[in-house]
């Protein structure tokens, strides 16, 4: 597989939401609002663009990342800068091809080569455990809620930097979409159906889960 990944540049930028539109249609909800997130994510103060990949396949975007900046804060107030990803998008008809591992494996690298010393993500933990994720749980780090969520994962980059802390861990409030806003930009592609898949309990069941 020739397999290509480089920085998104604004040439991209309509493929790129379609095809996260495409990767996330009716995956966790019915329809979906990653592609708007996307689009939002490009023009917020968080965003880090030198972390934001595409990844090339016959001359075709099939995949992107894109991160931002994240938050850490000890027991003691003290806040340190994190990266966290997502979305991460690959095309239905490219999946399970090692597309979407290769985009984690060179932004990781690059996030470490940028000074970030540790990632943290939501996501399932058997799709990121082997990119070297563990459990939020291991490194004392909790959500802002103060709680251990069962999809809240992990990668230090710089090994020790985590311990001998408890952190509690803040996103970028670019996650906190607008469903009005989303459904707006949503009309603005050729409509798809929206429709129940069994994977939207599974989303909703890990979503909800904590480790005690």
């Amino acid at each position: 597989m020739n397999l290509s990944i480089r920085n998104e540049t604004g040439n991209d930028y309509r493929e790129v939401e379609e095809l996260t539109r495409e990767a996330f249609w009716n995956l966790y909800v019915p329809g979906c609002d990653e592609h708007y997130l996307v689009h939002k994510m490009r023009t917020h103060p968080d965003f880090i663009p030198g972390l934001d990949f595409v990844a090339i396949l016959n001359h075709k975007i099939v995949g992107n990342i894109m991160y931002t900046k994240a938050h850490l804060v000890d027991e003691t107030g003290n806040q340190v800068g994190i990266a966290t990803f997502g979305p991460i998008s690959v095309l239905p008809a490219c999946q399970r091809q090692g597309i979407g591992s290769a985009l984690i494996s060179c932004s990781k690298q690059a996030a470490f080569e940028m000074g970030y010393k540790a990632i943290v993500i939501h996501g399932h933990p058997h799709n990121y455990c082997k990119h070297g994720f563990k459990g939020s749980r291991d490194y004392h780090i909790r959500n802002a809620e103060g709680k251990f969520p069962y999809s809240l994962l992990v990668l230090e980059l710089e090994k020790g930097f985590l311990e001998g802390h408890m952190w509690r861990y803040l996103e970028s409030e670019v996650y906190s979409l607008d469903p009005k806003a989303a459904q707006e930009y949503d009309a603005l592609f050729e409509p798809k159906k929206k429709e129940y898949r069994y994977s939207q309990e599974e989303f909703h069941i890990a979503s909800r889960a904590y480790i005690e």
